[in-house]
């Protein structure tokens, strides 16, 4: 016989006494994460191991505390791992397109950085300076002296030749001119030389082609002159400009020797600057003489660009490793970019211009991003599998990734890659994944999954008691009294949906103690009381119930049709739950059933009418199997039933309503009424236990919501699975209504148990010839379904 549940179950109450304290004031802060040990052991497993591949992917529903648990690992984690390196791009002297990369300690980039403005600064400053200087000037003449002495030697041997063979050389516009002399020693006008005889001006012509020969081997020997001298002076340059930049540049290389590359990259600083000694000197006179919009400063300081450092990572600041948390992943945030800038209308960029993403400040240490966010970025992730794939970070542009953009621009050299990545994610998205995309589970192998609930253990409870402690301080709320507290941790519990658990969801938790110091802001109370919460969980439910109340309100006036008083054949109320994001709740609904003879079995009619999703219909079809299990087997089943949800105008899923669409057939084949007061809940099986389902509290609290509505009784209650008494977690208006003896639960394991509560009616068991009882609900059913049978068979003969 079943008994009526026990007050002491509907609710676990958690006794304030049995706390520590008079107020979470007089509690330290929680400063571990609770209730996540296997989360916790897979990131300490993750973040730690060495090998490639063992990346991590947080796995759990919002509000479990991913992001905070793993943030305060990483904190805890990376001040135990080394500093990360810095990167610096420089100048590629050999190929501009092609900036080199270069690691370094951390916190020296930004050093060589300033020691390499510095360098430049001074060599802008002291090479001018020591070619202006008249030790330059004094090497300078005596290196080109005897080179001039020896043009001057061969300018006057050439005129000397002209003057033998009767010519005057003279300079003119368009070069050298070779004039003709008289005997006297006068140049001839060009009249005149016209005017003598034709032989006279072929023995000039002779003469003037045997000049020519000479003055070209002269003058090739002027060019042989000026280049030995233009050699010379490139020499005595080179000389003085590394002994006025020499020390300077022995000093960086003595304090970067052992770093090769920078040592390298110094060796070609001062290669470059020796070759192109003409940029630190300053504007000739001609040019500062032009008006001022031909003078551009700007051209000058850009000649001087490709010296400097592009410093991308720097560490100096960190104690550990970089710990990075990418909010926004896209494409360029997380790998880098390079700008571009316009100089005279044409787009320009250069090593400068390189900025990095959140994958190079990640380097060396860890990176954080959120599943959704990564996938809401075009190319993100399929560039993140790439970069961990290749072990190595490209900075380029996603459509020249593409292929989309063919245009020339800087190559720079891929960075080596060396870090953790972890994703935050829900299980449905880790599910797609792992299943879809190939890469994943080599990339991430390691899961870090996040429970929504926590044994309800002493130890928990205390360290619930600190979360809101933590809280507290961190957000400078009123602190909790020791009522308070207990209202919190059955909170936990009633969220978490199980007596003996409590809710990880700290997020929910944290929403009503900050609305719950509101209040007791408002009411110029020191602590947040037990009245204050439950206040805050009232007005939470309040502000997202509307159309819980228009529902109810409909069932009160009659419009939505359920009868909580009288009895009714063939018909129950069922309860179910509807979701709205914000809300869920609980709506009973009338479940009808009509039988007939026939063979069509049990049809589902929101399946026909494609409302039904598939779990309902295999709760419909175990209808069957429980009834040919237990009726047919001494006859057939000679039954055509129909079951509906009545006034349902939206889909149905799920098999929490199978036992009430048992009880209404039940009903209809024995033609025993059943008690409209009693709601049920509960799915069943083929051999007719009742099972667990969801959301018992919010169906009993909508059951109980609507009797209230149409006035308590005393008669009314509900029967749910005895599996569900361990998740019952009810709010105080139904405990007090079932101590005044208005509501009432009844817990059931087999459905006979739950025909008798509903029919008041024995259920009846099989006797050893396979009748059963008479004046039971089962042998009322069965004779009907012999009187079906019989029925059917004579139909069929043609007697009837």
């Amino acid at each position: 016989m079943v008994t009526k549940l026990p007050l002491e179950q509907y609710r676990n109450r958690f006794d304030a006494s049995l706390l520590d304290c008079g107020s979470t004031r007089e509690l330290k802060p929680l400063e571990e994460i609770v209730g996540q040990k296997r989360a916790l052991s897979a990131l300490t497993f993750g973040l730690n191991i060495e090998e490639k591949g063992f990346n991590v992917y947080a796995s759990g529903m919002h509000g479990t505390g991913r992001k905070s648990a793993v943030k305060k690992f990483l904190d805890e984690l990376a001040k135990t791992k080394p500093r990360g390196n810095d990167w610096i791009y420089v100048n590629n002297f050999d190929n501009p397109y092609e900036p080199n990369a270069i690691r370094l300690p951390a916190g020296v980039g930004k050093e060589f950085r300033e020691d390499m403005a510095t360098f430049i600064a001074e060599a802008k400053r002291f090479i001018p300076k020591v070619f202006e200087s008249e030790d330059y000037v004094n090497r300078r003449d005596a290196a080109v002296h005897g080179i001039e002495e020896e043009k001057a030697r061969l300018l006057a041997h050439i005129d000397e030749v002209a003057k033998e063979k009767g010519f005057l050389i003279q300079p003119g516009p368009q070069g050298l001119l070779t004039i003709p002399l008289k005997e006297s020693g006068e140049p001839y006008q060009q009249e005149e030389f016209v005017a003598l005889p034709p032989e006279v001006q072929a023995a000039y012509q002779k003469r003037k082609e045997e000049l020519m020969v000479e003055l070209r081997n002269t003058f090739r020997q002027l060019r042989d002159l000026d280049q030995k001298g233009g050699e010379a002076i490139e020499q005595l340059n080179r000389e003085v400009a590394l002994a006025a930049i020499g020390h300077r540049i022995a000093a960086l290389k003595d304090k970067y020797k052992k770093i090769d590359e920078i040592s390298a990259y110094i060796e070609a600083v001062q290669k470059d600057i020796v070759e192109n000694l003409p940029q630190f000197m300053p504007e000739p006179p001609q040019q500062q003489q032009l008006p001022p919009q031909f003078q551009n400063p700007l051209i000058r300081e850009l000649a001087f660009r490709k010296y400097e450092v592009n410093v991308i990572v720097d560490n100096s600041g960190d104690d550990g490793a970089p710990v990075i948390y990418e909010q926004n992943p896209s494409y360029q945030n997380l790998f880098g970019k390079i700008e571009k800038e316009v100089q005279y209308g044409v787009v320009t960029t250069d090593f400068t211009m390189i900025r990095p993403g959140s994958i190079h400040k990640a380097n060396g240490g860890f990176l954080v991003v959120m599943v959704e966010d990564l996938f809401r970025n075009p190319f993100s992730w399929e560039g993140l599998k790439t970069a961990l794939k290749t072990g190595e970070v490209v900075v380029e542009e996603p459509g020249e990734r593409m292929g989309f953009i063919s245009t020339k621009g800087i190559k720079p050299e891929p960075i080596p890659l060396s870090l953790k990545v972890i994703i935050i994610g829900t299980p449905q998205i880790n599910q797609i994944l792992y299943t879809q995309d190939p890469d994943f589970s080599e990339l991430f192998k390691v899961k870090a999954d996040f429970d929504v609930t926590m044994d309800r253990t002493d130890e928990n409870v205390r360290n619930y008691a600190s979360f809101i402690c933590g809280l507290c301080e961190e957000y400078k709320l009123h602190h909790l009294d020791s009522s308070a507290v207990a209202r919190v941790i059955e909170y936990g519990s009633r969220l978490a949906a199980d007596q003996k658990k409590l809710t990880t969801r700290f997020s929910h938790v944290a929403d009503i103690i900050r609305e719950a110091s509101y209040y007791a802001t408002r009411d110029q109370s020191e602590y947040t009381s037990d009245r204050h919460i439950v206040k805050a969980i009232e007005e939470k439910i309040y502000r997202s119930n509307l159309i819980q109340e228009k529902i109810q309100e409909f069932i009160a006036r009659g419009i939505f049709l359920i009868e909580t008083e009288g009895e009714k054949v063939g018909q129950v109320n069922g309860l179910s739950v509807i979701g709205l994001g914000d809300i869920e709740f609980g709506r009973p609904s009338r479940v009808t059933a009509s039988v007939g003879t026939g063979r069509g079995g049990i049809m589902d009619i929101e399946r026909e009418a494609a409302m039904g999703g598939p779990i309902h219909t295999k709760g419909v079809l175990i209808l069957a199997g429980y009834l040919n299990a237990r009726y047919a087997q001494d006859k057939p089943l000679s039954l055509s039933a129909r079951l509906v949800f009545e006034q349902s105008y939206e889909g149905v899923d799920g098999d929490s309503a199978s036992s009430t669409e048992l009880y209404a057939i039940l009903s209809a084949l024995s033609g025993l009424p059943i008690n409209q007061a009693l709601a049920v809940t509960g799915s069943v099986n083929q051999n007719g236990e009742v099972q667990a389902i969801g959301g018992v509290n919010e169906k009993l609290e909508g059951y109980f919501e609507v009797c209230k509505a149409k006035g308590l009784t005393g008669k009314q209650g509900a029967m749910i699975p005895a599996s569900n008494v361990q998740n019952l977690m009810l709010k105080d208006e139904i405990i007090e209504a079932a101590r005044a003896g208005k509501f009432t639960i009844y817990p059931v394991s087999t459905i006979d148990e739950g025909i008798e509560v509903l029919t008041g009616v024995k259920a009846g068991k099989r006797r050893p010839d396979g009748s059963f009882e008479e004046g039971t609900v089962n042998y009322l059913v069965d004779k009907r379904l012999k009187e079906m049978a019989e029925t059917l068979k004579e139909y069929r003969s043609g007697s009837l």
